[in-house]
């Protein structure tokens, strides 16, 4: 029997604070996923999509900040630094600015898949041969990935 693949994934910030205050859905089974510690799942998100979620919580739920703190340790995730302004003007034009820090993260750490819910945004890219990553929502992920992924595939 050939060895399980491992796979990386990147979180975008949607898919950390929903997967952190749900209590059900596709992004809070795949944050479950990472704190069990499988060998074929590592997590990681980058220093920016941090800030973008803490700036978040302050400004809208500041009382969750603990439990975020107490829970984000847990899932074990690998965090990429800020990209660098060269790099993030080398990608200007084929995202929305505000999302650029994120693909260029992704992309950096050598993440097979982009885990989103922003639609909007990345979904122009979703099939968009070139980058090292396949863009996916988050049911996507457990539906279609994830399954391939305890098979071996």
């Amino acid at each position: 029997m050939a060895p399980k693949r491992r796979c990386k994934v990147f979180l975008d910030s949607n898919v950390l604070l929903s997967g952190i205050f749900s209590d059900k859905g596709a992004p809070r089974i795949i944050l479950d996923l990472l704190t069990l510690g499988l060998p074929i799942l590592k997590g990681a998100t980058g220093q920016y999509n941090l800030m973008e979620v803490e700036r978040n919580l302050e400004k809208k739920m500041p009382q969750a900040l603990p439990i975020y703190q107490v829970y984000l340790p847990k899932l074990r995730l690998e965090i990429v630094g800020l990209p660098s302004r060269e790099t993030i003007m080398s990608m200007t034009g084929t995202i929305a600015e505000k999302d650029i820090p994120v693909l260029v993260s992704a992309i950096a750490c050598g993440a097979q898949y982009l885990i989103t819910g922003d639609k909007k945004d990345f979904g122009k890219l979703k099939n968009v041969k070139g980058y090292s990553l396949e863009i996916v929502g988050p049911s996507e992920f457990i539906d279609i990935v994830f399954p391939k992924l305890l098979n071996g595939a």
